[in-house]
């Protein structure tokens, strides 16, 4: 008699537990998601040509949600980046995002490593052709941010308006990063700054992109100092869209100022490009980029390339 007790109280527990499970599943989810992203392009670097497979920020990710009740949810995002054409991994295993978060009604605190929030609420808001990667990414713009051992802090929407502040911790061995953003949204008005400081090199950009029909049309204004060169300088760009069926047409045109005392330090960006999305998660593309860098050569040199690429998200 006493084992029938005991095994009916068992059965009655691992029943119980069972029962929960669903409930306990449903409170939490865990995605896997990346890009592969892969272009076979012919390169002229000053006066060396180059046939090449091009990587163009390849990833895979995981990302997840634990609802804690009462509203508040934790989280934690990993990102690494990889070469397809070779397999090989980035330099950090998880160098382009590792981060542990904590949300509710209050916001959104983040601790980890992660890009800075002033960059995607500017430069990278505006570049639709192919996310800012490869060889046509943005090369005038100035990324000041230190993005390891960060803390930040986003609020919530405020009327279609959300900010966001963020500091690395030095550790005794650097100075620590300073990162603002600030985003707003209302219908096809997009608006966007940021602000940068790392030691005594610091930036600060401001961004709109508006949609009207098959248009969309996108620009920045940065002003930085100390970054690429001593003193300070003006950049600008402007990008365009036109979108027709599973098609897209490009325009995408940056120019950069002078730095500070630096002679012939100008340069200037241009990239014409046509996407076509054989799915939601596939396309393929073609563009033409050019740099035109100055003779004090402060964005790499003179540059150019046509590339034939696909891109597929999972």
């Amino acid at each position: 008699m006493r084992q029938t007790r005991l095994h009916l109280c068992r059965t009655a527990a691992a029943l119980a537990c069972l029962a929960a499970l669903p409930a306990v599943q449903a409170q939490s989810s865990v995605t896997i998601y990346g890009r592969l992203n892969e272009s076979v392009e012919w390169q002229k670097a000053g006066g060396d040509t180059v046939t090449r497979l091009q990587n163009n920020s390849s990833r895979i990710g995981f990302k997840g949600t634990e609802d804690l009740g009462g509203g508040l949810k934790a989280g934690f995002q990993l990102e690494h980046g990889f070469s397809p054409d070779t397999g090989a991994a980035n330099a950090v295993f998880w160098g382009r995002q590792s981060e542990v978060n904590l949300g509710g009604d209050f916001g959104l605190v983040r601790v980890g490593n992660f890009f800075s929030e002033a960059y995607f609420a500017t430069a990278d808001y505006i570049s639709m052709h192919n996310h800012d990667t490869g060889t046509s990414s943005d090369a005038l713009y100035a990324y000041v941010s230190d993005d390891t051992n960060k803390v930040a802090y986003r609020t919530p929407s405020f009327g279609g308006a959300t900010f966001e502040i963020a500091r690395t911790l030095g550790e005794g061995a650097k100075e620590p990063t300073y990162d603002l953003a600030a985003n707003y949204g209302n219908g096809p008005l997009q608006l966007g700054a940021g602000y940068t400081k790392t030691d005594d090199s610091k930036q600060l950009a401001v961004r709109a992109l508006y949609e009207f029909g098959a248009f969309v049309l996108g620009g920045y204004v940065q002003r930085d100092e100390n970054n690429f060169a001593p003193g300070s300088r003006t950049n600008v760009r402007l990008s365009g869209m036109y979108a027709f069926g599973s098609s897209e047409i490009h325009v995408n045109v940056g120019r950069a100022g002078k730095n500070g005392a630096v002679a012939d330090s100008e340069a200037s960006q241009f990239t014409l490009a046509y996407n076509y999305k054989l799915s939601k998660r596939t396309k393929v593309y073609t563009f033409y980029t050019r740099l035109d860098d100055g003779d004090a050569g402060l964005y790499g040199g003179d540059f150019s390339s046509v590339a034939f690429g696909i891109r597929h998200n999972f």
